[in-house]
């Protein structure tokens, strides 16, 4: 996977997150981020990456965000793969 698509994935996850109330809480609780930082990072392809890391340690989340998005859940691991930051072996 390119990074390019990857970064498109890890912003509809983002917006996933963003258009329910508590997955979107329990995002920012977690993170330490608030929804300025989400704005001020959401370019940052290591940024991008710590979201698909989210959605991939909570697998209702995981399941429910590749519904949505008609995917398979290992393309959301592909992607997180392939962007920079810490990611923990998935």
């Amino acid at each position: 996977m390119k990074q390019e698509q990857a970064e498109t994935l890890a912003l509809q996850a983002l917006s996933f997150l963003v258009e329910d109330e508590d997955r979107l809480d329990r995002f920012l609780a977690l993170s330490g981020l608030d929804q300025n930082d989400l704005r001020d990072r959401i370019a940052d392809p290591a940024f991008l990456g710590g979201v698909l890391d989210h959605i991939l340690g909570h697998e209702p989340d995981l399941l429910d965000f590749a519904a949505a998005a008609d995917i398979d859940p290992t393309v959301v691991l592909r992607a997180r793969a392939t962007l920079p930051g810490v990611n923990p072996d998935w």
